[in-house]
């Protein structure tokens, strides 16, 4: 029986995700016998228009992108956003607030905004424009939780994707809660799966995963009223990783 031959793509990132995909080092080995890749700018000079699963990073943010993102569906039979820019416009979203559609480049770049290359509009997750089967949250992307929905998929199994908050994680490692030390953390309605890692590394969650999808909303802000901060404390710190929109995004996962 043939290999599932999969494609990696990217768009508007800063390939971070990618490299966390390097960063499995022998384990790639292992996936490399149960996959064959056929197209990964990062990793190798081959390209194929033929492929079974379809791995995008990035957000979307031009025209030419929305054209290219709809071909590649049209190709694959799975199709995985990898990273919070492709999975929920990640950072990238943050242009469409703060600078005039089709401002992007010129307040970037100046007059180099010219250039096709660099002529940035309105930022979506891939989500927003096609179909898409599976994300793996975070900024970057956890490569073990990349590995083991790759493996899923491969034995005809639903991959695994918390539904509950940071929160629980943060309990499961008995971390200090960051409210207590006078910080605004979006742990309790932002989605699990990274091990808490940043509560556990001594920082508040920033929310690089997306809201769960039924986030408790009424029970954060009772957390904010109990700490002494406010609705607006919170909404400042959604803001990185999209906010609103975010969970607008969550909610169609």
């Amino acid at each position: 029986m043939s290999k599932p031959r999969v494609a990696i793509f990217d768009f508007a990132c800063c390939e971070g995700c990618q490299l966390q995909l390097v960063n499995l080092e022998e384990e790639i080995l292992d996936l490399v016998n149960v996959v064959e890749p056929v197209e990964w700018r990062e990793a190798m000079t081959e390209s194929s228009p033929d492929y079974d699963i379809a791995i995008i990073e990035g957000s979307i943010t031009r025209p030419q992108d929305e054209e290219r993102l709809k071909a590649i569906r049209a190709r694959a039979k799975v199709l995985i956003a990898m990273g919070a820019c492709a999975a929920i416009t990640g950072v990238n979203r943050l242009m469409n607030k703060h600078v005039e559609a089709g401002q992007a480049g010129p307040c970037v770049y100046g007059a180099a905004a010219s250039q096709p290359h660099l002529q940035s509009g309105t930022a979506r997750a891939a989500h927003e424009i096609v179909k898409v089967d599976y994300k793996i949250h975070g900024c970057p992307m956890d490569n073990r939780e990349f590995s083991s929905i790759l493996r899923s998929l491969l034995a005809g199994k639903t991959p695994f994707v918390p539904t509950y908050p940071v929160c629980v994680e943060c309990k499961q490692k008995g971390n200090i809660c960051r409210y207590e030390y006078n910080e605004v953390c979006l742990g309790p309605v932002i989605r699990a799966g990274c091990g808490a890692a940043c509560p556990s590394g001594g920082f508040w969650c920033f929310g690089c995963r997306g809201y769960i999808d039924e986030p408790n909303v009424n029970a954060a802000f009772d957390v904010m009223d109990q700490y002494g901060k406010t609705i607006d404390d919170f909404k400042d710190r959604l803001e990185l990783f999209a906010g609103r929109e975010a969970e607008n995004n969550a909610k169609n996962s």
